[in-house]
């Protein structure tokens, strides 16, 4: 059968950009953490590269072990006066407060200075998550509409890309003008005000959740399983993460791509900025096109046009940065695709919980979500730097066309392999089927 669209009220656009405009500080947090601060903490301060990969690797595992927990305690407090924003609001000044230390560390010794990097790391890490799952958690419970759904994480993800831009831009800009300690220290400084104006904007000014049935209680360790016995988000989640790993191994790997492959690493911040430019422009095109013809089916053309556009990637040689421009904007077109329709399938999938008469648990979900998020990330790490490493591949030394076409290779072909995984297993799912009348089913199908 099909779930029913219900009938509901259009949300006013200034609303969802009112929810949505928190994913811009989250995105101007996240990126520097996982892109900026290894070579931050070693070029500038002088750490050690083993001792910070070992560091970031033992806080990444806490940060995901955390996830499920944390959207369990989020679902406690759902029904309670402040309900989710509460924890929105107690994890800002502790992100505030963590980016400040960890981009404007005291000038300690490297013992010490170790001491403190862990430290921050796990209060960015804890602070972030506390604020994500929960924020992601409260946009799954503002419409029951499908359509209304689609729209409410294409505003969050849009304006993340905003946020992206920053975070790329901002550092570069300041480093440049005033040195790296001193650049960050400054970028820092911006994020504080900006995390407490754009939460406090959300938290006044989102659309009101809907009144959700009550979840049943169970003990921590059972709610945070709950998810998986929803056999539809397993199906979904199988999906994700093979098309998560797919685009995170691009990701990875694009600046060595540019570097040594298309040798214009002075085009690198043109080519992510045309990237994500396009995901962002192409969001009201996945809104309208999942109204047509469904989510399942529009995330599938997605996914499509992202690997018929990405293989001519492996086809590229030294100075083809037009071809390669191309690419990234017709790739960025696809990234919409990913980032606006996941979540809101994920949404549409929870709905079976409250049918099955067990209530609702969103935090539960997200948890799961958000580990699996970093998983891939961890994934495609884990694959594609070590196998580029064994088939003899060193970034700014190698130049034999053998070393170098194993590097497209990973970057261009493994990627589209895996997501061809996924369009297979997204085509064989209920979110691509018809609904009895024949008509592309605009919820979840089962």
């Amino acid at each position: 059968m099909t779930t029913a669209a219900p009938a509901t009220d259009r949300v006013p656009a200034w609303r969802l950009a009112a929810y949505g405009v928190t994913a811009i500080p989250l995105a101007m947090a996240a990126l520097p953490i996982y892109v900026h601060v290894p070579k931050f903490y070693a070029d500038v301060l002088g750490l050690n590269l083993i001792a910070i990969g070992g560091l970031l690797l033992a806080a990444r595992v806490f940060d995901a072990v955390q996830d499920p927990l944390l959207g369990y305690w989020s679902d406690l407090t759902r029904d309670r006066r402040a309900g989710r924003m509460l924890w929105v609001a107690a994890g800002t000044p502790f992100l505030a407060l963590g980016m400040l230390g960890l981009f404007r560390p005291p000038a300690w010794d490297a013992g010490a200075l170790t001491w403190w990097l862990i430290a921050m790391l796990l209060l960015v890490y804890t602070a972030f998550s506390m604020l994500q799952i929960s924020y992601q958690a409260y946009g799954a419970e503002i419409s029951d509409h499908p359509v209304e759904r689609t729209r409410v994480t294409s505003f969050r993800e849009g304006l993340g890309l905003l946020g992206v831009f920053l975070a790329a831009a901002l550092p570069e800009i300041l480093s440049k003008s005033q040195g790296p300690r001193e650049g960050f220290g400054q970028f820092a400084l911006i994020f504080i005000p900006l995390v407490l104006l754009m939460v406090t904007i959300t938290i006044l000014f989102s659309p009101k959740a809907q009144v959700r049935t009550q979840a049943a209680s169970q003990d921590a360790f059972r709610t945070m399983l709950k998810p998986l016995k929803n056999r539809l988000f397993n199906r979904l989640l199988l999906i994700f993460v093979f098309n998560g790993i797919a685009a995170s191994i691009p990701a990875t790997l694009v600046l060595f791509f540019i570097e040594d492959v298309i040798r214009r690493p002075d085009l690198s911040a043109h080519f992510l900025i045309a990237y994500f430019a396009a995901g962002a422009c192409g969001m009201p095109l996945w809104v309208w096109l999942s109204a047509k013809i469904g989510k399942g089916r529009a995330w599938l053309v997605g996914m499509v046009l992202s690997i018929a556009a990405f293989v001519w990637a492996f086809m590229l040689g030294a100075g083809d940065a037009t071809p390669f421009m191309i690419i990234c904007l017709m790739s960025g077109l696809g990234l919409g695709a990913d980032l606006s329709l996941p979540p809101s399938i994920l949404a549409d999938v929870i709905d079976e919980d409250e049918k099955r008469g067990v209530g609702r648990n969103e935090g539960a979900y997200f948890g799961l979500w958000n580990l699996v998020t970093k998983m891939n990330l961890a994934l495609a790490a884990g694959i594609a730097l070590p196998a580029l490493s064994l088939l003899g591949y060193q970034s700014k030394v190698t130049t034999s066309a053998q070393a170098l076409n194993y590097l497209s290779a990973v970057y261009a072909l493994l990627p589209c392999v895996l997501k061809a995984g996924a369009v297979v297993a997204l085509l064989t799912s209920p979110f691509c089927k018809l609904d009895a009348s024949g008509a592309p089913a605009k919820g979840v199908a089962t």
